[in-house]
């Protein structure tokens, strides 16, 4: 699970609209979120570990609902593509990846994921953070997409082991930045197979 941000790296978003795709990872489907998922996602928030780590502000159904709002917003303006994550088991949430697109040609995009409490060590995190890396790489390299960064904090140790199975290497310590970021960070990095 990711979600950090720090006054010294901030992602610039994109504001060209994106067309929502669908993807596929072995027995996953990656697609958007979509409004009849607010009931599911607002029971998945009830982990601690995903209050803790994913930080959306996923209280009830209601609140569930707006986010999954914005994240289809985010598909309108191109800014956040944010992926629902199934198992082919269960037609259901079981994750959550956004590839977060950057203004500048030169900059890095950035990921970000979580996984359902009862899907974590199954390997979904990884497999879904690693295809849509990969369709990001394939579908932004007219634009110059050949990093894409995944940030967190330095004591969700579960991240550095996701960031690793997924191909991102540890590339640098961002500074705690309180109240929202009270620990020190990790940036792994992840270049495009053309630029690697």
């Amino acid at each position: 699970m990711t979600a950090r941000r720090s006054g010294a790296y901030a992602c610039l978003v994109h504001t060209t609209p994106t067309t929502p795709v669908r993807l596929t990872a072995g027995s996953l489907t990656l697609r958007p979120w979509a409004p009849e998922d607010a009931a599911v996602l607002a029971g998945l928030y009830e982990d601690e570990a995903m209050r803790r780590w994913a930080g959306a502000p996923v209280h009830d159904e209601p609140s569930a609902a707006r986010w999954v709002a914005e994240q289809h917003r985010g598909w309108e303006t191109g800014e956040r593509l944010a992926f629902a994550v199934e198992e082919a088991s269960d037609a259901r949430p079981v994750g959550h990846v956004v590839l977060k697109r950057p203004v500048a040609s030169a900059a890095p995009a950035e990921v970000g994921y979580w996984t359902a409490a009862h899907a974590r060590g199954r390997g979904v995190a990884p497999r879904a953070l690693a295809a849509v890396a990969d369709w990001a790489f394939a579908a932004f390299a007219r634009e110059g997409l050949t990093r894409l960064d995944l940030l967190h904090q330095v004591d969700n140790t579960a991240s550095c082991r996701v960031a690793e199975k997924s191909g991102f290497t540890l590339s640098g310590l961002l500074p705690a930045a309180p109240p929202d970021f009270p620990l020190d960070g990790h940036r792994h990095t992840r270049q495009a197979p053309s630029s690697a």
